[in-house]
């Protein structure tokens, strides 16, 4: 498992990852995106803004990146950003494949990404991730799996799978959606001649969307490492755009709103890694704060009173448009 590398590190910031969703692409979902990323989206600018995040991470104990086939050129980006630092050896990299990118670097295409788990798109963007990350490739997760994907019942999916886990590549799954929990659960239970197929998950977690904590839990529990996404709820949890309660209890502990969300599931005993989605250094400074957050029972009543019901979260998210 690589992520046994992140159990020998002494950084506080050792269990928060970055992911490069938001600026792996010129459009994305995240809440101030307008603000967050300059005028000029050119591959160029958006390579040197996900380098300099990278530097600022790194430089700060981070040592888990995330990127997918979907999320633009991300792959390429750090590819090229290891390449350029070949002593650093101690980080873990993780890629997602299943959906393809489509929107062409524009931000107001009609369809930014298309699904599709089946085995042909799985053994092509398997080839395209390799040739840019190479052997840096640690964990391979399918992306967004819910409890319909055929990416759970296809063996001979699963057989190729295993065969890439067998070359050292581990290979893990990512969720979305209200049904999140029961996705997991049916994920759980998929073998290869009797062994567990997938060895991490990967989950939308945070203070307005719980419900998949206890099936992560399990995950946990059946020895899996769990890496929590959308922790911020694409800038929801993030000022200005912060609940109250949130606020208030952020304001007690003189640090953001953000640092006081990512600290709440910081927390939990099953949260392998935590990602931060920043798009600047800026909020990825105050990310890292999380790591030095500490709450008093009363704070963390008030803020897991903000949780919402799962079918709601789910169809506000899915109105956020790409900016």
């Amino acid at each position: 498992m690589p992520f046994a590398r992140l159990a020998s590190a002494t950084t506080p910031t050792c269990h928060l990852g970055l992911g490069l969703a938001a600026v792996g692409r010129p459009g994305y979902i995240n809440l101030g995106r307008e603000q967050d990323l300059p005028p000029d989206r050119s591959v160029d600018a958006l390579r040197e803004r996900t380098h300099e995040l990278l530097d600022a991470a790194y430089a700060q104990g981070v040592r888990y990146f995330d990127v997918a086939r979907s999320y633009g050129r991300s792959e390429e980006f750090l590819a090229g950003w290891l390449h350029a630092r070949p002593g650093i050896d101690d980080v873990v990299v993780g890629s997602k494949w299943g959906y393809t990118y489509t929107a062409a670097w524009s931000t107001d295409a009609e369809q930014h990404e298309v699904k599709d788990h089946g085995l042909a798109t799985f053994e092509r963007q398997h080839a395209e991730t390799t040739a840019l990350l190479g052997d840096r490739l640690d964990l391979y997760q399918i992306h967004s799996v819910t409890p319909d994907s055929p990416a759970l019942t296809d063996k001979e999916l699963h057989a190729k799978l295993a065969e890439t886990a067998a070359g050292g590549t581990t290979i893990g799954f990512s969720t979305s959606g209200p049904a999140q929990a029961a996705a997991i659960r049916a994920a759980l239970e998929v073998t290869v001649d009797g062994e567990p197929l997938f060895r991490t998950v990967q989950s939308t977690y945070n203070l307005l969307e719980t419900s998949a904590a206890p099936a992560l839990a399990e995950a946990h529990d059946a020895g899996l490492t769990v890496i929590v996404k959308e922790a911020m709820a694409n800038g929801r949890l993030a000022d200005p755009h912060a609940p109250q309660a949130l606020r208030a209890v952020a304001a007690e502990t003189s640090l953001g709103s953000d640092a006081v969300a990512l600290a709440m599931i910081l927390r939990l005993p099953w949260a392998g890694v935590v990602l931060s989605g920043a798009a600047t250094v800026g909020q990825l400074v105050s990310n890292l704060h999380a790591a030095a957050v500490d709450l008093g029972e009363e704070q963390i009543a008030r803020l897991e009173a903000l949780a919402e019901e799962p079918g709601a979260y789910w169809e506000q998210r899915g109105r956020l448009p790409w900016h």
